[in-house]
């Protein structure tokens, strides 16, 4: 009875509990201040952050014992993600309850508005609907999970068809990747009610075949995330791509002409919409390569990637509305994609080529999404 009573008490007690901390606090010019209560034995608190060129900075003890920092300068309009160190220790932000996780890390995050981060907002516009549904793969021979991104006024039983737009995540990610990190739902709910995107579906595939869907989304559980993952860049996922796609067609009101799908990704991804749209050159029209791997590993030994050449010209030969490679100049890719460009340039094969500032980040691929979207199924 004891027992029953202290549970209810601390229940209700996390219910009534007041936060009178804020972090972070945006202030009106759009500085923010980090804040932190800790023990009275802590001797040094961190945060790190995107929104640090450095990558972080030291947090101080104010007068009331609270550690401490505010942004010198006003932070741009963007979505940022940071976490604390503590004596060494990496945590989350206690008095910020909007978190995110990238394979097997955890952030929190915030938003700056009145330019960019506008996008990743949940605006007083239609909303489309995002469903995660569960498809046959007879390839792999085993049932997958898909998320699904419909837009707002689509309805099973008219007879109106849209276009599809296929987005892929990066190495460790899954079908939650683009939607939780990538905020792809509300970039497409404001940009299409801004009438600056076409209305689409947009399929957000889980890219590792070994998996039926996102850990701890399936019957094996809560199992860890890893990155490290088999039959990911072997050539299984490209080849058993055509079950995702006849799903979609015989579940969807689709379009099924390749002027109305687009195929594209961001690094595992882009690697991934390469040789997809390379393999089945009649079945898209757009092709976006965000911070793509661009070649196979020197193990790795696959018809899918062979002949590469031979099948990119035939790519070619069937003239893709768009070929869109975006990267930053910091990126560890910069240099393979700055090979492929002037391969695809002494092959006369058109292409549009967007490059940032920046390295592999999410700040990008957010931006390289909301760009690609704009330029599709015009």
């Amino acid at each position: 009875m004891l027992l029953t009573v202290g549970i209810t008490a601390s229940a209700q007690e996390a219910l009534d509990s007041r936060h009178t901390i804020v972090s972070p606090e945006i202030h009106d010019d759009n500085r923010v201040t980090f804040r932190l209560k800790t023990p009275d034995h802590v001797a040094s608190v961190r945060v790190g952050s995107d929104c640090f060129s450095s990558g972080g900075a030291d947090l101080k003890k104010n007068a009331e014992g609270i550690w401490e920092y505010t942004t010198p300068e006003p932070l741009p309009s963007e979505l940022y993600s940071y976490f604390y160190v503590v004596d060494g220790m990496m945590m989350l932000d206690p008095s910020n309850v909007y978190i995110v996780r990238d394979v097997s890390t955890t952030m929190n995050i915030f938003i700056i508005g009145g330019g960019i981060g506008d996008l990743y907002k949940v605006n007083a516009v239609p909303h489309g609907t995002v469903s995660r549904v569960w498809y046959d793969s007879p390839s792999l021979q085993m049932k997958r999970r898909l998320s699904v991104y419909t837009p707002a006024g689509y309805d099973p039983g008219s007879k109106r068809k849209y276009p599809v737009l296929y987005l892929l995540h990066g190495m460790g990610g899954d079908e939650e990747a683009w939607l939780a990190l990538g905020r792809v739902a509300q970039i497409m709910d404001n940009l299409i009610a801004a009438r600056k995107a076409h209305p689409m579906i947009v399929v957000m595939p889980n890219g590792n075949v070994a998996q039926e869907a996102a850990p701890g989304e399936s019957a094996l559980g809560l199992v860890p995330p890893t990155p490290y993952l088999p039959k990911t860049m072997e050539g299984t996922f490209e080849s058993t791509f055509p079950d995702i796609v006849q799903y979609v067609d015989t579940h969807y009101r689709t379009s099924r002409k390749k002027s109305h799908r687009a195929i594209c990704g961001l690094s595992m991804g882009g690697f991934h919409a390469k040789f997809i749209s390379a393999r089945y050159p009649d079945m898209f029209d757009y092709i976006g390569l965000f911070s793509a791997a661009v070649a196979p590993g020197e193990k790795v030994h696959s018809e899918v990637y062979e002949n590469m050449e031979l099948k990119l010209k035939k790519q070619f030969d069937t003239s893709p509305e768009l070929y869109w490679i975006s990267i930053g100049k910091d990126d560890f890719l910069y240099s393979a994609n700055l090979d492929y460009r002037k391969y695809l340039s002494l092959n006369n094969y058109p292409y549009t080529w967007f490059e940032t500032e920046g390295g592999h980040s999410w700040r990008n691929w957010r931006h390289y999404i909301s760009r690609f979207v704009q330029e599709v199924f015009k």
